[in-house]
């Protein structure tokens, strides 16, 4: 017998595609409210998963939470019949998902003149409690970056009001989540610096915190000796080139196959001269081992004389094989500097294939939407790798 889920701000179907992995996992219904990412999770579940339910994928806006349980007819979001009539009466075992953590993430907030403050997604946990309280099932998931944890919009911390609010519809979750729940999941076979709380909680019972104890002692079991470095993301990928004489204003790379099959979302961004010229220059100094582009100051300084313009922060990284990648955000939909790849051959940023790839996305995952689209949606998206591990902690609980 299998364990119903339903996937809340499901995103591209990272969590969800984790659990399915394990084949002990049924997806009731997921929700998401941008278009994209709807079209890429519905096209994975069908062609993959063989769900032939399209209108368990809910396009809609989890906070107008009333409507999501039982139906809405939206000039912008279309019609449904709502989570209750969909869910029907299955048992709703767990809840999965994450809120959008842009509020909470700390680089957001150094961006935010008013530090997210008066961000409205600080209170999107919310509607996924509310979710919670109607199903009432035997637990939950709620993944958020590690900036949750010191998050105080109006001077109240975020973890306090999660934890209350769990409290009060009758769910515990741990005690210490910057001690138990924050994890870095280059240690756990994701080749990327990446830390995570996973919010773990249960139905409040006589044994529930020792579940909640059992589900992170099992987790970091598993937890590697070294991290996982991001060269097995490059292997076996065709090689992306700078064009010698370019022939659009759009193209700037070709990719050399060489026999090898091109995979799914695997076409370069355009770069200006400048930009090649630059990525070439950084990764050569870290494969020849100059190491002249290692300090903060060194990469503005590199910036002043190759565009003219001051800038406070470096604007770019290199990849490095041997080590983790840097985190994969949300942001790499508008550049890709951070993420420059480490061949200086190619002389480029990663493509949206590689990206997934950092992130652990199968190569039959396909992404739809533009390619900004794309980028977004793996960046916000929990690894698949580490999805799988936390739905196999609950399988043994």
């Amino acid at each position: 017998m299998k364990i119903n889920v339903i996937d809340l701000f499901a995103g591209c179907g990272g969590l969800t595609d984790g659990f399915l992995q394990t084949g002990q996992y049924n997806t009731l219904a997921a929700v998401d409210w941008e278009a994209p990412t709807v079209k890429t999770l519905k096209n994975r579940l069908f062609s993959k998963w063989n769900y032939n339910n399209p209108e368990k994928i809910i396009h809609f806006d989890i906070q107008r939470t009333k409507e999501l349980l039982y139906g809405f007819n939206d000039d912008e979001y279309g019609k449904s019949e709502g989570l209750v009539n969909l869910v029907n009466d299955a048992n709703v075992d767990l809840v999965v998902g994450g809120p959008p953590c842009q509020a909470y993430s700390i680089a957001g907030r150094v961006r935010d003149q008013n530090g997210m403050q008066d961000d409205y997604r600080n209170f999107l946990f919310e509607s996924y409690v509310e979710v919670v309280d109607h199903f009432k099932p035997k637990a939950f998931v709620f993944e958020n970056v590690e900036g949750i944890l010191s998050a105080a919009p109006g001077g109240i911390s975020i973890v306090d009001r999660v934890r209350k609010s769990f409290s009060d519809i009758g769910y515990e979750i741990t005690d210490d989540l910057k001690k138990n729940a924050l994890f870095d999941t280059s240690f756990f076979g994701v080749p990327q610096k990446r830390k995570r709380v996973i919010i773990f909680g249960v139905k409040k019972t006589s044994k529930s915190t020792q579940k909640i104890t059992d589900f992170y002692s099992l987790m970091n079991k598993t937890k590697s000796q070294l991290p996982t470095n991001s060269k097995i993301a490059f292997d076996n990928l065709p090689k992306i080139y700078p064009l010698k004489e370019k022939r659009s204003k759009r193209v700037s790379h070709y990719i050399h196959g060489n026999g090898v099959p091109l995979p799914e979302n695997h076409d370069p961004r355009f770069h200006s001269e400048r930009d090649i010229k630059i990525f070439k220059i950084l990764a050569q100094d870290i494969q020849e081992g100059t190491n002249k582009y290692s300090t903060t100051a060194s990469l503005i300084q590199l910036y002043k004389e190759q565009t003219g313009k001051d800038s406070k922060f470096h604007k770019y990284h290199v990849i490095k094989e041997d080590k983790p990648s840097n985190t994969i955000p949300a942001h790499l939909y508008k550049d890709g500097l951070r993420h420059i790849h480490p061949d200086p051959k190619q002389a480029r940023t990663i493509t949206v294939r590689e990206a997934a790839r950092i992130q652990t996305f199968d190569d039959d995952f396909e992404f739809l939407g533009s390619k900004g689209d794309q980028y977004k949606m793996i960046g916000n998206a929990v690894p698949p790798l580490f999805s799988k591990l936390i739905a196999e902690t609950i399988l043994k609980l």
